[in-house]
């Protein structure tokens, strides 16, 4: 496929080796790079050498919901840990803010940041002792404003991007409008803070999206949250070697975490997460897919046990301790209120992508892919899911426009079977659906009909076409029998060969008809115009997206790798 690219408990100490590496490879432009200017010369030197990546727990909102539970003490305690960056180094030309519907519903961007800070006792985590902070680990994440919903996008931290005006630590501005890496924005200034507000300013340049907030989280309060929880669930396709977490060992060294699944936490969340070398190709691609496997992982783990005090309560301590926020998220009744909005968002409706790149042909580095990229910026603008859901939070009209009573509701045809249990057989067989209709959210409830009996089912996106009336289950060669199986759930459905491997489910108007939802086309298959004030709906994201998302509920197991060798 084409690739749209490319606290409580005690931690152990670094493992030998990547304190030197760090130092050795260390660059510091003293006035220079204050002001930004010496600091790129510095990381290019530094890069071959680097091999350490951090997480983002952005969870650590969530659990401050035990705050309700305590007392004041506890209370005061939790709010004076808290630290906020300065709201004037936000810029000021920002973009507009998401309007909240009559009911009151408004999605919230949140970018979360794992910082590799080295100050207070981060290097005894990370295994260095060189100054400044880097953003290896950078998540936009998207709450849909029915708060049911939401998508997380990693942002390569390679990616070349246009950097915008950002404050330094002097209180001096630096110009803007040169291209560098990603997670330059975050060293800006050389300070072992970091630059939250820069990184926010370029993500906010980047997408044309208003970020509501920021939270920085360094290794700290990472490692803190992986053993307040008693641990996370993991699973590797290979064993891993100290050789592997330093490459700079001269020998593959003793073993550090077994091959299949596992339960990590402290040092060996840090080394999972931040792995590079022994899995697939190696890259920072396939890292990003572990660590979005492991916040997932996570983030089921405390759905599941719910907010126990017992359990929680270590963890905002020290978790708050370590976290940096933006000033409206800078005391415990703020992040009480935003941890309080996530509590219903199932598992499933959890996703996470990566912004689209590919390998740049000049360098190492990479570019994001366009038109792909704003495509995506677009879809979370208007509150459209990844497999094109309405997730605004709006329900629909009463009656029709005219001021006619509305149809009386039918009942779907008896034709029209309810998600039947499936026999076992069934979950051996793969289905992508793919909307062939205007019809939003169409595919996606054809993907759980279709899990409900057992099927991996998964959403694609949208048909080449949206003009299909009938519902069309093509597959590839010695799929025949299963795709007869799949028909079962679409009644009058046609099956077609293919000579693309696997089950493509297409669904049509038939299946929209059936399930009650309106046809988005009127006759003549034209798109319906949007109302006056109303934006157009968003393209359709491309299968290299939508194809690699990952939900929160998927096997902990599957998409940990990129590339070969893993």
């Amino acid at each position: 496929m084409p690739k749209t690219e490319d606290a409580t408990g005690s931690v152990p100490g670094p493992r030998g080796g990547r304190a030197e590496a760090r130092r050795a490879a260390q660059g510091k432009g003293g006035a220079s790079a204050a002001a930004g200017g010496g600091r790129a010369a510095a990381r290019k030197s530094a890069k071959p050498k680097k091999n350490v990546k951090k997480i983002v727990a952005w969870s650590t909102a969530g659990v401050l919901v035990v705050i309700a539970g305590v007392g004041g003490a506890i209370y005061f305690k939790l709010n004076a840990n808290i630290k906020s960056f300065d709201a004037d180094a936000i810029a000021r030309n920002r973009p507009p803010e998401a309007q909240a519907d009559a009911d009151g519903n408004k999605p919230v961007n949140v970018l979360l940041i794992g910082s590799d800070s080295r100050g207070k006792n981060n290097s005894d985590l990370g295994g260095g002792e060189d100054g400044g902070a880097r953003s290896d680990t950078t998540i936009l994440l998207h709450v849909y404003a029915d708060h049911k919903h939401a998508v997380g996008i990693s942002i390569p931290r390679n990616a070349k991007v246009e950097l915008p005006s950002c404050k330094l630590p002097n209180g001096k501005w630096t110009k803007g409008g040169n291209v560098d890496l990603f997670n330059a924005a975050f060293s800006m200034g050389g300070s072992d803070d970091g630059n939250p507000a820069c990184t926010q300013n370029t993500v906010e340049k980047l997408t044309g999206i208003r970020v509501d907030h920021t939270m920085v989280v360094d290794f700290n309060g990472f490692a803190a949250m992986t053993s307040a929880v008693n641990g996370v669930d993991i699973c590797l396709p290979q064993p891993i070697y100290e050789g592997d977490i330093n490459p700079k060992l001269p020998k593959k060294g003793a073993l550090v975490l077994p091959q299949g699944k596992q339960t990590v936490d402290g040092q060996k969340a840090l080394d999972y997460v931040r792995l590079r070398h022994g899995i697939g190709d190696g890259s920072d691609i396939g890292r990003m897919k572990r660590q979005q496997a492991f916040l997932s992982s996570l983030a089921g783990k405390i759905k599941k046990e719910g907010m126990n005090p017992t359990t929680l309560l270590p963890l905002a301590d020290a978790a708050t301790k370590s976290l940096v926020v933006d000033p409206g998220l800078d005391s415990a009744d703020k992040l009480l209120s935003f941890g309080l909005s996530l509590k219903n968002i199932d598992m499933h409706d959890l996703k996470f992508v990566t912004a689209p790149w590919r390998y740049r042909t000049q360098d190492k580095d990479l570019d994001l892919v366009q038109p792909d990229a704003n495509k995506l910026w677009e879809t979370l603008k208007a509150d459209q899911t990844i497999d094109g859901q309405n997730a605004t939070g709006q329900q629909p009209d009463a009656a029709p426009t005219g001021g006619a009573s509305p149809a009386p509701q039918q009942p779907a045809p008896a034709t029209t079977p309810a998600a039947p249990a499936g026999d076992a057989g069934n979950s051996a067989i793969r289905v992508a659906v793919y909307n062939g209709t205007l019809v939003n959210g169409l595919a996606g409830k054809a993907t759980e009909q279709l899990k409900g009996a057992k099927f991996i089912a998964s959403t694609a996106g949208q048909a080449a076409s949206t003009k299909y009336k009938t519902t069309t289950i093509e597959y590839g060669s010695g799929q025949k029998a299963n795709a007869e199986k799949v028909a079962e759930l679409f009644p009058g459905a046609g099956l077609e060969p293919s000579g693309a491997r696997g089950i493509s489910v297409i669904v049509g108007q038939d299946f929209a008809a059936a399930a009650g939802m309106a046809s988005g086309a009127p006759a003549g298959g034209a798109a319906p115009s949007a109302a006056p004030g109303v934006p157009a709906p968003p393209q359709p994201l491309p299968t290299t997206i939508t194809n690699e998302a990952r939900s929160a509920d998927d096997d902990i197991c599957a998409n940990t790798s990129f590339g070969s060798g893993g």
